[in-house]
């Protein structure tokens, strides 16, 4: 079986042809971070114009780098859900038009179920029920995989994503975008006790998270020192920012894997590159007797892989669209 995946649901144009579910044939991906690094973020208009610009080179070279034809495929899969509305529209567009020239059937699939699919990639024998954390810039969720298509939402941001937490308080220091990394590449130099950062508490969800209070916390605190005249050690803030982070994203999914009884937790989206939250859930579960997956590095970000994968198993759930398909800026995993 050979499914192709097209993923635009933010900055990168991918796509992606995957071999029975789990073998990655090809994966491209344009990214447009130079582009958007100049504005401190992502601007959808740009966006959209450049995934519309790209999209077609990006399939035609994936395609070619698996050596297959659009005859050869089985299904086309894209991301429909969520994102910016602007960028996800290419892709569905795109895949629309692509399905219904050639006869291929047209798959859907939900952006947070190819991060989560990034695992069938990694590890071959992973299969469900487990328990993934997922985290990314727009996202932050705890989810019980309860099959290869059907997911529970346990735990949620109520505010701020993990990854939107690390970029913004990035910016403050100073680093360009996007600011995640370079907090975690400060943080390998920095004390990660230097600083007490806060530990925001939810009510009514003990599984649920919220990282506005901890941004905040940290750019009063630059602030405050810009005041006076004080010099911050940005390499220990940055430390102790990402062990925060890590704590509370480590504490939380252990804590619902237990109560929920899971000896297999997983982690995905992009956030799950970062050092420290791979190196203390991966420390939580070993201390546990837990059996613990995280996606290589290169399969953290967007990319055509996951949607190509997670599309696989949609397809085979008989999981498929017609040309009335549209675009969903925000969808809940269980609104599948």
């Amino acid at each position: 079986m050979l499914i192709l995946g097209i993923e635009s649901s933010c900055d990168e144009t991918a796509a992606s042809v995957v071999k029975d579910c789990r073998e990655i044939r090809s994966s491209v991906i344009s990214t447009q971070i130079e582009e958007h690094k100049k504005y401190g973020g992502v601007v959808p208009e740009i966006a959209s114009r450049r995934h519309c610009e790209n999209i077609l080179g990006v399939v035609r070279q994936a395609l070619d780098e698996a050596q297959v034809t659009l005859a050869d495929l089985d299904g086309i899969a894209v991301t429909y859900a969520p994102g910016l509305i602007g960028a996800l529209l290419v892709g569905v567009s795109f895949a629309k038009a692509l399905a219904m020239s050639c006869g291929k059937p047209l798959i859907p699939v939900h952006h947070i179920a190819g991060h989560i699919a990034t695992n069938y990639l990694t590890f071959p024998e992973l299969e469900p029920p487990y328990l993934c954390l997922v985290a990314s810039g727009g996202h932050s969720h705890i989810i019980e995989v309860l099959s290869y298509t059907k997911f529970r939402v346990v735990g949620r941001t109520r505010d701020d994503a993990a990854g939107e937490c690390f970029d913004k308080c990035a910016r403050a220091m100073g680093f360009p975008y996007p600011g995640g990394v370079h907090v975690d590449n400060a943080a390998q130099s920095g004390d990660s006790t230097a600083f007490k950062l806060p530990h925001p508490a939810v009510a009514g969800n003990e599984y649920d998270f919220s990282f506005s209070g901890l941004k905040t916390s940290v750019i009063n605190l630059l602030h405050n020192a810009e005041q006076k005249g004080l010099e911050v050690n940005k390499n220990d803030l940055s430390a102790s920012l990402q062990r925060t982070i890590s704590e509370i994203l480590t504490n939380k999914t252990i804590l619902a894997a237990e109560a929920l009884g899971y000896k297999k937790v997983a982690l995905a989206g992009g956030v799950s590159a970062n050092s420290g939250v791979r190196a203390a859930l991966s420390a939580a579960c070993k201390e546990r007797g837990f059996d613990f997956y995280m996606p290589e590095k290169k399969l953290c970000g967007d990319n055509g892989a996951m949607i190509a994968c997670q599309g696989s198993y949609n397809f085979l759930a008989g999981i498929t669209a017609d040309e009335s398909l549209n675009a969903i800026a925000t969808l809940s995993m269980e609104d599948i």
